[in-house]
């Protein structure tokens, strides 16, 4: 490892810590011709698959993009921070699995989907009407009742809950302000 400050060739490892999910090595390194210290940090590199884009354009995978897809999909939601992380990483590593070096889109779209419908119904539907293209309520609604009748939602917030009073616009007319 060459040193970052004087360019001298050898550095030695002064400490090595594995990190706290077990992916990366943080090492601890000193030049020894300028007596600087720095840190690295070690990961596995592996091939991920190319992405095969609906128009036929190829891409190399971006976990960037996934991720900025989780967090569009799920801003303002009640999800935290190490839940988006361990979907991204279920994805990347359901990439992983598939050992096929190129893969449409789509197949992508549906693992983020699978993510996305465990963490949070409200997002998952939020995700799947750009990745579906919905085209008017009716596809909405129909999505809706598959995830209504698909899960029993343990655990999430509901997606029309019981204490929502639908909004009726001739109702507030009569009202005064």
């Amino acid at each position: 490892m060459h040193c970052p400050f004087c360019q001298h060739q050898d550095t030695r490892v002064i400490d090595s810590r594995v990190s706290d999910d077990g992916a990366t090595i943080r090492r601890r390194r000193e030049c020894e011709a300028c007596g600087e210290r720095f840190s690295t940090l070690e990961t596995v590199e592996l091939k991920l698959p190319a992405i095969i884009k609906s128009d036929g354009r190829r891409e190399h995978f971006d976990a960037r993009k996934l991720r900025h897809g989780f967090d569009r999909a799920l801003h303002k939601r009640p999800v935290s921070e190490e839940q988006i992380e361990s979907a991204v990483r279920s994805v990347v590593h359901q990439l992983r699995m598939t050992t096929e070096r190129e893969l449409p889109s789509r197949r992508v779209g549906e693992f983020v989907m699978a993510e996305l419908r465990k963490l949070d119904h409200v997002a998952f539907v939020r995700f799947a009407s750009v990745y579906r293209a919905f085209e008017d309520v009716a596809d909405f609604r129909e999505e809706l009742d598959r995830l209504e009748r698909d899960l029993p939602g343990e655990g999430q917030l509901p997606l029309l809950g019981a204490d929502v009073v639908p909004f009726d616009k001739h109702a507030e007319k009569g009202k005064k302000r």
